[in-house]
């Protein structure tokens, strides 16, 4: 609730529904073949084995096949853990004082494809944040020009600094003077090194350090500049609605 008073979004909403939406166009298909996998094998079952082996396998396998179709589905569930990472950094930044802090979640970008997924107006400036989730355990790094998780390249944490920019000039226009906005990456899962570690402009942290990483920044506003510069980004960011982003 005291999201909502600070005039905040609901964090991972448009992710979330783009789950459902996912959820629900594949939900009869996976309900049926998973109900004629099961009682096919429970038939098998009851006719090799005991009779009462029937039920039970059926049942055995069909709990197997909701838990391997879950992990399977790739954009379902890549929509979901998106979600819930976006959720959980919505609950590390409620932690900011509301004094000197607005934060603003789910938020449409004019003219981008993608929605920024938080933004924090305070004391120490403005923070555009994306949430990644991204394996658990996996070592975040820098190498050369390229960022890795693990063993694999990844790029989309450009889209913090695109962010980032739209944002800045937006307010910058809005505001009549220059508005710098901090890309930010909230890392889920995978191992940060302490203290974080910057690629391409934008900067990484694991989601436990992000708040005290704002509060320990410099103070440059006041709570009234504050407030007016959250009033544009209410102004110019509205909550995001469908279409929804690529992740």
């Amino acid at each position: 609730m005291r999201d909502r008073v600070r005039g905040a979004g609901d964090a991972g909403a448009s992710a979330w529904a783009r789950y459902r939406v996912l959820a629900a166009e594949y939900r009869r298909e996976r309900a049926v073949v998973r109900g004629l996998v099961a009682v096919s094998a429970g038939v098998v079952a009851a006719g090799m084995l005991p009779w009462r082996a029937g039920p039970v396998v059926a049942i055995v396998v069909f709990v197997g096949h909701t838990l391997y179709e879950r992990s399977r589905h790739e954009p379902l569930a890549e929509w979901r853990r998106g979600a819930l990472a976006e959720r959980r950094t919505g609950r590390r930044l409620r932690r900011l004082d509301p004094v000197g802090h607005r934060v603003l979640h789910d938020r449409a970008l004019p003219g981008a494809t993608a929605n920024l997924d938080h933004l924090v107006v305070g004391l120490t400036g403005v923070y555009a944040i994306v949430s990644r989730r991204w394996r658990w355990g996996v070592r975040v790094r820098v190498e050369g020009r390229r960022l890795w998780v693990g063993r694999r390249p990844v790029g989309n944490v450009a889209v913090a600094a695109r962010a980032a920019r739209t944002v800045s000039e937006g307010l910058s226009k809005e505001l009549d003077h220059r508005v710098a906005v901090m890309p930010m990456v909230a890392v889920h899962g995978a191992r940060v090194p302490r203290g974080g570690l910057e690629h391409a402009g934008v900067a990484l942290y694991a989601v436990r350090e992000v708040t005290a990483v704002i509060t320990g920044e410099p103070v440059i506003f006041t709570s009234a500049q504050v407030a007016t510069v959250a009033a544009a980004a209410e102004r110019l960011f509205p909550p995001m609605a469908g279409p929804y982003p690529a992740r």
